[in-house]
């Protein structure tokens, strides 16, 4: 991944907060709901949909996937959120 600038406005930190509860919510959920927000923008430093956070990978395999496979993407989405924050860093 690359170096990028922290996001740090109040608005930002409440959607992390948001993303977090969905993410909880998903791995109890069936069918397992699609992240998608309809801001479809892949960020080129990052790699993810600015609006979803998922790889175009995970994107483009969404509606092929088994409901483990959605249930471990959603479970990334708060992680990606925090370090795309300047929050904590991915392994």
């Amino acid at each position: 991944m690359t170096t990028r600038e922290p996001m740090s406005s109040p608005l930002q930190a409440s959607m992390i907060e948001d993303l977090a509860r969905q993410a909880q919510a998903a791995q109890l959920a069936s069918p397992v709901p699609s992240p998608c927000r309809n801001v479809c923008r892949m960020d080129p430093a990052s790699g993810y949909c600015e609006g979803c956070l998922r790889t175009i990978e995970e994107i483009a395999g969404w509606s092929a996937a088994g409901e483990d496979d959605k249930r471990r993407i959603w479970a990334q989405l708060p992680q990606r959120a925090a370090w795309l924050a300047g929050q904590e860093s991915i392994s």
